[in-house]
């Protein structure tokens, strides 16, 4: 695990400076560790340093680096964040503060998906992966519990990969009831610190206990509800999975909001959109209704399917309503 845990050296042993990932986020205390083979670290923040990510619900997330100044073996106060090489945000629920980080220095980013039982919105689906793209995160896409579907929805199943697997996304399709590519899984995290995020009701908690994680998650039933998944995880953590890599498992995510994304750049974000889009004879073009637009006409050809398409405009036609607000 050298990749990941090469971030575990002493800085400053006289001042017991340490270096490590945060790998739990509970309230207002952050748990580090320090050394591949040591206990978490119960540490706060300093205050000063909490003031400076005043834009944000959380002034550090699950994956950053950090410098501890250890109190003794078991508590800590978190003085210092290393920069990140990348992170996931979306939008806080809570509105006095403007958005919230998912994680940070994230090797891949795995959104967990399900066509039915429940079905996810590929509308959810895609601004996850714009996000991805925009905050330069890797991003690949698991289809959950593949052999409870009937033809109906296999035929679903074909339909998505072809939606997705065209725009140069990589998809996985896995079963936690027969294990189906859950080798390939482990091997694909090997190494790694991963992202699994998704929905309630995806199996993320069962799918990380299938993955061999050194914590065994609580796992949650299907509410009969319009088949809606219930919250089992309630907060941001980082496991172990049998020595091969860590996951960050995150809570349920019904919403996903988009931060810092001008309307402008948005086509950016979806890789078979921006293909096309240097090709547009008029420049800037929001590809929308301009004549002689290359990714409209992409879109009639089929090159770009309808479904991702009509992502990008909702997208784009919420970001303008703010900016005429």
């Amino acid at each position: 695990m050298s990749e990941i845990l090469s971030i575990f050296v002493f800085v400053n042993e006289e001042n017991n400076i340490v270096k490590g990932i945060v790998f739990r986020h509970t309230g207002s205390h952050y748990m580090v560790k320090c050394d591949e083979h040591s206990n978490l670290i119960d540490c706060v923040v300093r205050g000063k340093f909490r003031l400076k990510a005043s834009t944000t619900t959380n002034p550090i997330a699950v994956g950053d680096k950090v410098e501890v100044e250890l109190q003794n073996e078991k508590k800590g106060i978190i003085t210092a964040i290393v920069p990140r090489k990348n992170y996931i945000i979306r939008k806080a629920t809570n509105l006095s503060r403007e958005a919230h980080v998912i994680a940070a220095n994230v090797d891949c980013a795995y959104l967990i998906t399900t066509i039915a039982y429940p079905t996810n919105s590929l509308e959810f689906i895609d601004r996850f992966l714009v996000t991805c793209v925009a905050y330069e995160v890797p991003a690949k896409l698991i289809v959950n519990k593949v052999d409870l579907y009937n033809e109906e929805e296999k035929e679903a199943l074909q339909h998505f990969k072809r939606i997705y697997e065209s725009a140069g996304y990589e998809i996985i399709e896995t079963s936690t009831k027969t294990r189906f590519n859950l080798d390939l899984l482990r091997e694909d995290i090997r190494g790694k610190l991963c992202l699994f995020s998704g929905s309630s009701g995806v199996g993320k908690s069962s799918l990380i206990n299938a993955l061999g994680s050194s914590m065994e998650l609580r796992v949650g039933e299907i509410s009969s509800y319009h088949l809606k998944g219930m919250h089992t995880t309630t907060f941001y953590e980082a496991f172990e999975l049998a020595g091969r890599g860590y996951v960050i498992d995150t809570p349920g995510i019904k919403g996903f909001g988009l931060v810092d994304v001008e309307k402008e750049e948005i086509y950016h974000f979806f890789p078979e959109i921006f293909k096309y889009a240097d090709n547009c004879k008029f420049k800037p073009c929001t590809h929308t209704h301009e004549p002689q637009c290359a990714v409209l006409d992409a879109v009639e050809r089929g090159l770009i399917s309808p479904e991702r398409y009509e992502s990008y405009l909702k997208i784009f036609e919420e970001e303008e309503e703010k900016y005429r607000k």
